[in-house]
């Protein structure tokens, strides 16, 4: 049953990399002088969601 969960938990970070990912490609798209700040932006939204990711894995884990 925890691997349901923990796959779940994985397809959730997936999908949070990709619509940020899609964010920050259209917005540099649209103003390319903000191309630094919004990788910036782009890379610590990337750490969030994969360590949810990696809480979930510890979660189940433990459980």
């Amino acid at each position: 049953m925890g691997v349901i969960g923990y796959g779940l938990g994985v397809v959730g970070a997936g999908l949070g990399i990709g619509l940020a990912a899609l964010g920050a490609t259209s917005s540099m798209a649209r103003q390319p002088e903000m191309e630094g700040r919004l990788f910036t932006v782009f890379i610590l939204a990337s750490a969030f969601v994969e360590a949810l990711a990696l809480i979930g894995f510890v979660v189940t884990l433990i459980a």
